[in-house]
Order: structure tokens, then sequence, then C-alpha cells
């Protein structure tokens, strides 16, 4: 039988009146993670050029990237139409809702000025700071899963790890009116009678180890050695690629966009760039390299 979702409270505890979301706590431990490794990596690697408090001014920088970018890149590429309506929303980060690739490219903007102001080069910057991000992202994976969203889609399979969201129930109903033949696998039926959910990947726990903790030791290991320029970079925008990519067969795509093109999701869409782009930078790095 699946799983039932724990069901935390979004709230980890309360100061002075003033709750505290298991939400910000992942961010803040996101930023922890960058800034301790990047102290280390800084200390162990001094011919990257860069010095152990030059992180503090790289988290600024980061931070600021990640939330207007993230929450941007959530309200243009996935929702515009409702916030459009609500501009009010628009701040309310606290109740959920960021981008990724809008983090990202509000990261590589960032980053582009704080190079600019440093006077280094663009992929300088990036390829010191590429092995630093997963266990932030690996966090942030955690902080959605305690949330109990972003869950998975509906699987007819026996696997024992399957979970059951109840925060997904209008969801369980609504797969159910679009394939009312669901119900004739056994396991489904079976669980929707006794529950009346419906077992679903765990879809934050697949991102957590793959775009977190794998993407993490593959390019911590890769980026012991002085690699060429842009080589680090590029290896960051495959691996996070094609693990975000194999994640959303089987994440639940947004109700509101559904399956796009060649029935792919919007993440797997805005996923096929950064591979390409990381196999052309990748190849190019290496070639300037000779």
């Amino acid at each position: 039988m699946p799983l039932m979702h724990p069901q935390f409270s979004p709230i980890a505890f309360e100061i002075f009146g003033w709750p505290v979301h298991w939400y910000g706590l992942t961010y803040l431990a996101a930023f922890m993670c960058f800034l301790l490794l990047g102290k280390y990596r800084a200390r162990k690697m001094p011919l990257l050029g860069f010095k152990p408090l030059e992180l503090d001014d790289i988290l600024f920088y980061g931070v600021l990237g990640v939330v207007l970018g993230g929450r941007l890149g959530y309200v243009l590429f996935y929702k515009p139409e409702y916030y459009l309506a609500h501009p009010q929303d628009i701040i309310k980060v606290w109740q959920g809702g960021m981008s990724f690739h809008g983090g990202f490219l509000g990261v590589v903007a960032a980053m582009w000025l704080y190079a600019r102001n440093t006077r280094r080069s663009f992929w300088q910057v990036t390829d010191f700071i590429a092995p630093l991000v997963p266990l932030g992202l690996a966090s942030g994976r955690l902080g959605n899963f305690i949330n109990g969203e972003l869950w998975g889609r509906v699987s007819d399979k026996a696997y024992s790890w399957l979970m059951l969201f109840p925060q997904a129930q209008g969801a369980d109903q609504d797969y159910l009116a679009r394939n009312p033949q669901a119900l004739d696998s056994s396991v489904l039926s079976q669980v929707f009678e006794q529950y009346g959910l419906l077992p679903r990947h765990p879809s934050q726990i697949y991102q957590l180890i793959g775009e977190g903790v794998l993407l993490f030791v593959m390019l911590w290991l890769y980026a012991r050695k002085i690699r060429p320029t842009m080589a680090v970079s590029a290896a960051f925008l495959m691996g996070y690629g094609v693990f975000r990519f194999l994640a959303e067969f089987a994440r639940e795509p947004d109700d509101y966009l559904g399956l796009l093109t060649f029935n792919l999701s919007m993440g797997q869409l805005l996923s096929l760039p950064m591979i390409i782009v990381g196999a052309l930078l990748m190849g190019m790095a290496y070639k300037r390299a000779k």
C-alpha cells in the first residue's frame, strides 16, 4: 500500500507570535550551504582567485537573483494571467510559487553584475559557484515536500514508495473525471476505495535526490581540479537540465498549463535549452583549452 504524506504544519515555530515557515527555513538552509561550501572551496582552491570573505558579497548578489528571478519567473512562465488580474499577490512569496528557471536567470544576471563590479570574467564567477548550488536546490525540494506541494503523477503500479497527498484530493477527482477507466486498475480502485485518494509519485523526493544530491556529488568531484573556463558551468547546465527533464516525467504538470508541445511539461521545455547550451559550452571550453 502507498504511504500517506505526513502532513507537516507549514509553520515550524513562532517567535513572539510571528510564524516562521518551513519554506523560509529551507531557503535559509540553502543560503547557508552555499556560504559554507563556498568558503571551503575558496580556501582549498586558491588558484580559482576567490577569497573566503568574498562569499558574503556573492551570497548577497545571489539571494537577490534567486528571490527576484524565481518569483518573476513563476509569474511570467506559469501563471501570467492570474497575476495580471491579481498583481498584489506577486509579492506573497510566503505562499509558495518560485520558478527554478526564473531564479537561474536571476542568478545569471546577478553574477554578471558581480563579475563586472569585481573586474572578473563572468565564467570565472559561474565556474566557482556552480558546485555550490545543488545542495540548495535539494533544500528547496525538501520544503516542497514538507508543504505537500508539487506532487507527482498518478501511478497504477504497486510501488511501495508511492504516496497519498491529501492536498491533491481535488486533483485526484479531476484525474478520475478525465480518465474514468483508471479505476479499472485493481491498484487504483483498491486505494481509492479505502482512502479516497490516488497514489502518486513523490516527485519532490526524486528531484531532491537527482538535481540536488546526485548533481552536487558529480559537480563537486568534477570541480576538484582546475577545469577549462566554462566547463564547470556547462556541466551544471547539462546535469541540472537532464535530471530535471527526467524528473518531470514523474511530476504532475501544472493544472493551468498541462502538457504542452510533444506532450512535454513547461519544466521540460525550459530544461531543454539548458542541456543544449551546456553541451555547446562544454565543447567550446575544451576546444579553447587545446
